[in-house]
């Protein structure tokens, strides 16, 4: 399909494929006062980190789809150019789900949703207790971005002071995701977890050689996928013959045969892929371009 913004029909349609296929996107559960000191908290999905020196934090409270008003949210940062943007875990998802609901303004989302607010130290809007980390921030700039039923707000918020749960560190002093175990929004009433086998590690390579730099009998494997391609590939250089050869000289290859049979090429390409899959991209390079040199040895 091809779709273009200017010609839609139906605008509902279209925000749900952005949000549908634009995703995961983090969670902003956001605390705010306004200028009566009555406090709301609400989550937004339209939201990431811009900076790091400075601390920059961007999210977007939106207009409403329905009847095109404005969120309570956006109306206190009008009048207090506050908030605490704290993060939310599975621990606390049904929680900030209860906080989205659409309360009268002057209802206490703390007290609807059993979340417990913290007394912040540079700013006016309470923090999150149960939240992972919070982050006590100065809105800088709010940035209207059209005034229809869908609109965002871009709201740029300078990170004054940060919190954090001891629970989220690993012995090394550093963020482990599967502590954390965040939650990210999705479309419609689709969230996703943020844990177990769902968390990998990718090496970021350093220069790899490219795709394109990959032999013909590897690029065009009909085994190997984009994503086994790309591993290869992000290697600094390809191994020299001489490794090639006394790895193909001591390496058992009859196994291959008897577990997987068939096309010999295709059993070497499948267990470097298992290889691939193991991290062990050096021996299962090795492995695929000793393929070549069995084939002298085959024939």
């Amino acid at each position: 399909m091809i779709i273009d913004p200017t010609n839609v029909v139906n605008h509902k349609d279209f925000h749900d494929l952005l949000l549908g296929t634009i995703a995961p996107r983090p969670i902003a559960l956001a605390s705010t006062v306004d200028a009566k000191g009555n406090v709301n908290l609400s989550p937004f999905s339209f939201f990431n980190i811009f900076s790091s020196r400075p601390p920059i934090l961007v999210f977007s409270p939106s207009r409403r789809q329905r009847d095109n008003t404005t969120k309570h949210t956006l109306e206190n940062m009008l009048d207090i150019k506050e908030v605490v943007i704290n993060t939310v875990n599975y621990a606390m998802v049904e929680q900030i789900s209860l906080a989205s609901a659409e309360y009268p303004k002057g209802i206490n989302e703390f007290v609807k949703s059993g979340l417990t607010p913290i007394k912040s130290e540079r700013v006016k809007p309470p923090r999150v207790k149960e939240s992972p980390a919070s982050f006590e921030c100065r809105v800088l700039e709010i940035k209207t971005l059209g005034t229809e039923g869908g609109s965002g707000n871009l709201v740029t918020c300078e990170v004054l002071l940060v919190h954090t749960q001891e629970f989220i560190y690993n012995e090394k002093g550093k963020v482990d995701p599967r502590k954390v175990d965040s939650v990210a929004r999705m479309g419609g009433d689709y969230y996703c977890r943020i844990n177990g086998d769902n968390i990998f590690e990718l090496p970021r390579p350093v220069a790899g050689i490219g795709v394109d730099q990959l032999p013909d009998h590897i690029r065009n494997s009909p085994v190997l996928t984009g994503n086994n391609l790309g591993r290869l590939a992000s290697i600094d250089k390809i191994p020299m013959p001489s490794e090639v050869k006394s790895f193909a000289e001591n390496f058992d290859y009859n196994l291959l045969w008897r577990n997987n049979g068939g096309n010999r090429i295709d059993a070497i390409h499948n267990h470097a892929q298992l290889l691939l899959d193991r991290g062990e991209v050096k021996k299962a390079w090795l492995l695929l371009l000793s393929a070549s040199y069995q084939t002298e040895l085959w024939n």
